[in-house]
């Protein structure tokens, strides 16, 4: 299950191992094999833990590469040594297995291993003499080899191969194996057969096997502890076999409710009988299953009082005689679990809290259909009421969604369920490590399921953390699969809005080196083509207001991405959102603040040389939208373009004299105290206009600029000012001659207000 406690130094070293191999434990032969150095030797405490970690992170990180020779590493008993290993899905091939048939391994445990056919039952045969634990779950090909068939040659163009059962195969000589799994086990095998030469069976898992007759299992009724049944049509027959199985500790013959129609019906003469004759029983499960008689007892006859486990109390009248309580008693989808007086210390079934994480716990391995309505009743849990059991609620939700990354059904409940678990109400409660596995699994769910709920799902939860602080960790991955959310050109709108609303968080308050990666994954185009595709709708909604916002903040003060703008034809889009949409205010300063980055890149401002483009920021400076901000924009745009001297105005229309004066008479219009809706990570861009005279209106603007910030957010801006070396070129200005005297005024402003600033916050202890 997934921990909450800090990674051991084994777990860290093999992580790094596993993602550095060719620098630590390997070297590449002919540039393409892996090989152990000569001089490495690795016991099986540390093999096994590379193999089990290597099979983890390929299923779980799809930032790790795979090694097709990985499994080559383990073909040498004498400097590696397995044991226990733990192999599941694709990750494994018969390649593999035959890799490493030289190792002595105990325990080996295959999981849905669908690549796996008949060649890794002859493997399987040179572990014989050392296994006592194997799982074979899931494996539907294990028991097919390919067959020539023969006949015309047409049909063997057309069918090359095709498969054949394997009837032969069998446990001969595997005299150790005392745990077996063969759950969901190719139809037409012979399982009497197959199991016959195994001596002493302790545990035998069936899963989804039907077997019409089971009376071969007394074979093992002196060492059989567990036995699993799930989902097997059940009769007379098999509760009599069963109840001769004295030495059962475990015993599960649930099913699950919705898969097909079962003849069988629990009675309570069945349940006594088990009471009675599998007096080891600690451990049974009959989920699913529906009762034909009642075996509750009445309220009359129940004790009143608190809830208790003793048998005597019980409210299911078979559990009575149990000498004592059951360790575990499975009751998921079964009117039972509604009791008052349940003899068992951990119950899984759907009456609370408890009794669901219970289920998931115990289904989440094998029975991804059981888990997924198990995982949706905690979902409404946690929606409607709270949850009590946060941490563990996780733990359970994350495993399954890295157990199950194609099961559509989990990953839809799952993401549901984790956009309710990681919401602020429970924040407190969460560590780094937990919520970062949180993040893991929900881009793993994004990038594995298209489904158009599981994205939305992802990306909600996703709006639940700090960002970009908590997704910092995977942020190229992160945007790379937003990007690709926003790529196709008709998108369900929700996700859509969600997704730019992402973008745009990821490209604030970062780096410029994050900017410029992001930039070059095509972060530009795509917000342009949406911006394109809203124009073409005559729409002006939240995901235009997002996209230019992005752009916005995504051109901040990195040039690279400001170019990308202006070659994508951004420009044409500005010009086509003003005239569309005149009224849209946010939509203007978005755009105009945009704008401001481009015009701050000197080798990009004679691009914005044009009578159009001049003409539009000139009229936006009498612009009253948003407060000051469109006006206040479009005169940054001018005064950088100003900047450049009169011999770059390369224009007739409008003459350069005419915008200055309309620069100043916008300047003055603007409340000094003005809130303002723009946030600067650097003054840089400002602080150059200051030591200049060839433009003096740009100098004005710049001063006014650093005035009001300081004014209305000293706590944030003057500590900036000072740090970035804002108060010596103020001082210049000051003494300049070519500077306004308002200009003047204003710089002596700013550097009293960081003065007195500075002298407040001064540090006077000792």
């Amino acid at each position: 299950m997934a921990s909450d406690s800090p990674e051991s130094l084994m777990t860290l070293c093999t992580g790094y191992c596993l993602r550095n191999l060719e620098g630590t434990l390997c070297y590449l032969l002919d540039n393409e094999t892996l090989r152990l150095h000569p001089d490495v030797f690795l016991p099986s405490e540390i093999c096994d833990k590379l193999v089990n970690e290597y099979v983890e992170l390929v299923n779980a990180d799809s930032i790790f590469e795979p090694h097709e020779s990985f499994f080559t590493l383990f073909s040498d008993p004498r400097s590696t040594r397995l044991a226990r290993i733990h192999l599941r899905e694709d990750v494994v091939q018969d390649q593999d297995l035959e890799a490493i048939r030289k190792q002595d391994l105990v325990e080996l445990s295959l999981i849905n291993c669908e690549k796996l056919t008949a060649k890794s039952l002859q493997t399987l045969l040179s572990f014989s003499h050392t296994l006592v634990s194997l799982s074979l779950f899931g494996c539907s090909n294990l028991f097919y080899e390919e067959e020539n068939p023969g006949g015309c040659e047409d049909d063997c163009l057309v069918n090359p191969t095709r498969q054949v059962l394997v009837k032969d195969f069998t446990f001969e000589g595997f005299r150790r194996l005392r745990f077996l799994n063969l759950g969901r086990m190719t139809e037409g095998v012979n399982v009497e057969t197959l199991l016959r030469p195994l001596a002493s069976l302790t545990a035998l898992d069936l899963s989804g096997i039907q077997l019409n007759d089971v009376a071969f299992l007394t074979q093992w009724k002196d060492s059989l502890v567990s036995l699993v049944l799930y989902n097997m049509d059940l009769s007379e027959e098999h509760i009599q076999v069963i109840s001769q199985l004295r030495k059962l500790r475990h015993l599960d013959i649930s099913r699950d409710r919705l898969s097909s129609y079962y003849k069988f019906k629990l009675t309570r003469r069945v349940l006594s009988l088990f009471v009675d004759n599998l007096v080891n029983l600690s451990s049974l499960d009959i989920s699913g299953h529906t009762m034909l008689e009642n075996c509750t007892i009445s309220n009359i006859e129940e004790k009143v009082g608190q809830t208790s486990i003793e048998p005597s109390k019980s409210s299911i009248a078979p559990f009575r005689d149990l000498k004592r309580p059951l360790q575990f008693l499975g009751l998921f989808e079964t009117s039972l679990c509604r009791l008052t007086h349940i003899p068992a210390y951990k119950v899984s079934g759907d009456k609370n809290e408890e009794q669901v994480l219970n289920a998931i716990e115990a289904y989440t391995e094998h029975r991804p259909e059981i888990t997924s309505r198990a995982i949706n009743l905690l979902f409404d849990i946690a929606r409607i009421e709270r949850c009590s059991q946060l941490l563990r609620a996780l733990q359970l939700v994350i495993t399954a969604l890295k157990c199950h990354k194609y099961d559509k059904n989990i990953q839809v409940t799952g993401s549901a369920a984790l956009f309710y678990l990681t919401n602020s109400e429970y924040r407190m409660e969460q560590s780094v490590k937990l919520r970062r596995q949180v993040i893991q699994v929900v881009l793993n769910g994004m990038e594995s399921y298209q489904e158009v709920t599981v994205q939305r799902n992802c990306c909600l939860t996703l709006c639940n953390f700090s960002i970009p602080e908590e997704l910092e960790f995977q942020y190229r991955r992160v945007n790379e699969l937003l990007l690709n959310i926003l790529n196709p050109t008709r998108q369900d709108e929700s996700i859509q809005r969600i997704a730019v609303h992402l973008c745009n968080a990821l490209v604030c308050q970062v780096d410029n080196d994050h900017k410029e990666a992001v930039g070059k994954m095509g972060f530009v185009m795509t917000m342009l083509k949406l911006i394109q595709k809203k124009l073409v709708d005559k729409t002006c909604d939240q995901v235009m207001e997002f996209s230019w916002s992005a752009l916005w903040n995504i051109t901040d003060e990195t040039p690279d991405n400001c170019e990308m703008f202006l070659n994508y034809s951004g420009m044409k889009l500005f010009l086509e959102c003003l005239k569309e949409f005149p009224e849209k205010q946010e939509l203007h300063r978005n755009m105009l603040g945009l704008l401001g980055n481009v015009a701050e890149v000197k080798e990009l401002r004679p691009q914005l040389m044009t009578s159009q483009f001049i003409s539009v920021f000139s009229n936006l400076l009498e612009s009253k939208a948003d407060g000051i901000e469109v006006s206040y924009n479009a005169c940054g745009v001018l005064s950088h373009i100003m900047f450049d001297g009169p011999e770059a105005w390369g224009i007739c229309e409008p003459r350069r004299e005419e915008v200055v004066d309309r620069m100043w008479a916008a300047i003055q219009s603007w409340d000094i105290n003005s809130r303002r809706n723009i946030n600067y990570r650097s003054f840089e861009p400002i602080l150059r206009l200051l030591p200049q005279g060839i433009s003096p209106v740009s100098q004005h603007w710049a001063t006014w600029a650093l005035y009001n910030l300081v004014s209305v957010y000293p706590d944030k801006y003057c500590p900036l000012l000072i740090k970035e070396g804002g108060m010596p070129l103020l001082k210049e200005v000051i003494k300049m001659a070519s500077a306004r005297q308002e200009t003047k005024e204003m710089a002596r402003k700013v550097i009293e207000h960081c003065s007195n600033f500075k002298e407040e916050n001064m540090d006077t202890s000792r």
